[in-house]
């Protein structure tokens, strides 16, 4: 891959950085889906600790814990660090902040669809007549021949 003569990235480049955000927020997702996942990790908010202390909360075993924690390690989410006898867990900020992200752009999304539906009962209501649709970009579909 190499960047385009202006500096700016080539469409290759794009594609692979999509495929690796995508298989990032996958797995980020996927440990989140959990909840005993996400209360390790709020958990973890209030700093490291080590494997037994965040299976104490829990009704479960150490190697059910270390298997939550495994599945969170592969999302990136957590670390494991050494210290002497202790191996400390930490969270890693970096996913979430890659998931919120991602998500705060689908919200100004919505939050533009909303005014503008808002805008459009507010006319509704106060017996305007609604603004026409917007035409379409898309090509028109072609017609089935049969």
């Amino acid at each position: 891959m190499t960047a385009a003569r202006d500096g700016s990235i080539t469409y290759n480049e794009y594609n692979h950085s999509v495929f690796i955000m995508a298989a990032t927020l996958d797995a980020t997702f996927a440990a989140l889906a959990d909840p005993t996942r996400r209360a390790i990790l709020a958990r973890l908010v209030l700093g490291e600790t080590t494997v037994m202390d965040l299976a104490k909360p829990f009704d479960m075993s150490q190697p059910a814990i270390s298997k939550h924690l495994k599945v969170l390690e592969r999302a990136g989410l957590v670390s494991r660090g050494r210290d002497a006898q202790r191996r400390p867990v930490r969270l890693e900020a970096k996913p979430l902040a890659e998931a919120s992200t991602w998500l705060e752009s689908y919200r100004a999304l919505w939050e533009a669809r909303f005014d503008r539906l808002d805008a459009l009962l507010g006319r509704l209501q106060a017996g305007e007549a609604p603004e026409p649709p917007a035409k379409s970009k898309r090509p028109p579909k072609p017609k089935e021949q049969g």
